[in-house]
């Protein structure tokens, strides 16, 4: 009887995962597949050959599809990263962005690779050499997790909230605008001001105050596409929304609309902002920026500039 060597691998790579105290989920094909597409082992390939190159979701899937003719959908890469490649990472069987540690989360470069640790443990599967090299493995994750827990630490954003109370954010990206965002607009022009959401790609609700907002008629689930960065003036009864726009772009016409349609039970006024990080970045947007919104430019933190309306940073009634 002839042995499949896409089953044989497979069962193989299940079998490690098993080893390495992975759950049943961690366990199935899609993982195995996953796993051996970051060690680049195609079918009946030795375990010893086993490499680790640094790869993102789309070369793994990839990969996948040409070694072992196995096609996801595009939309199962979400599945793959959440379900598979973060509980690796975990574990520390896979580091992410070795080359970059403070890459952004939403970065198309973010990479994983199999830690050299384990990459030896891996080579070793089957031979006498396994079962030693697992044990030392796994006796020495909780040690290294700390170090690397401390390493990821290290490279996140500081922020201090108007209430003098810290937060930390994933480091890059538009979270480096939104730190000037909460620390420099809020000392300009909310001063008082409760901040009641902050995002962060990293973990969305980086604050969410859920039984504030809904004291001001404001009810959100975690499908709501929240602005960056909410801030309440108790002194006016706004709620001034703020976008950063470094990444996704400004309160355009359809944006506008977005959030008024997800705040429109609010009993305080709308105020909304474009954040931009420096006047050039804001040029590229002038286009698309809604009427009756505000743009503010961290590299110029005492000015905004009104994009045309009866009031100057204020509310303004919905139009029937």
């Amino acid at each position: 009887m002839t042995i499949d060597p896409n089953a044989q691998t497979i069962t193989e790579a299940r079998q490690l995962l098993s080893d390495l105290g992975f759950d049943r989920e961690r366990t199935n094909e899609r993982s195995a597949l996953v796993l051996l597409a970051l060690l680049e082992l195609g079918p009946g390939d030795d375990w010893s050959n086993a490499a680790n190159p640094m790869l993102g979701t789309r070369a793994i899937m990839d990969w996948i599809s040409e070694q072992f003719d196995v096609q996801y959908a595009p939309n199962t890469r979400e599945a793959v990263r959440r379900f598979t490649l973060h509980q690796f990472a975990d574990a520390l069987l896979i580091e992410q962005n070795p080359d970059q540690p403070d890459r952004p989360v939403n970065s198309p470069k973010w990479c994983y690779q199999v830690h050299a640790n384990a990459l030896k443990v891996v080579r070793a599967f089957g031979s006498s050499e396994y079962a030693t090299l697992l044990l030392d493995h796994l006796i020495a994750v909780p040690g290294l997790k700390a170090q690397y827990d401390a390493a990821r630490e290290m490279h996140r954003i500081p922020v201090n909230l108007p209430s003098g109370q810290p937060l930390t954010l994933s480091p890059g990206g538009q979270n480096v605008l939104i730190k000037q965002m909460v620390e420099d607009f809020c000392g300009y022009y909310t001063p008082g001001g409760e901040v009641l959401y902050v995002g962060d790609a990293d973990a969305k609700w980086a604050v969410f105050e859920e039984a504030a907002l809904a004291a001001l008629g404001v009810t959100v689930d975690q499908h709501g596409k929240m602005p960056d960065l909410v801030v309440y003036l108790p002194a006016k009864n706004w709620l001034v929304l703020l976008e950063a726009a470094s990444s996704h772009g400004p309160v355009d016409a359809k944006r506008h609309r977005e959030l008024s349609e997800l705040f429109q039970h609010s009993t305080a006024g709308l105020v909304y902002v474009s954040c931009f990080p420096s006047r050039v970045e804001m040029r590229k947007y002038l286009a698309e920026i809604a009427w009756e919104t505000e743009v503010w430019c961290a590299d110029n933190p005492t000015h905004l500039i009104h994009f045309n309306g009866e009031r100057f940073l204020g509310p303004y009634e919905s139009k029937p």
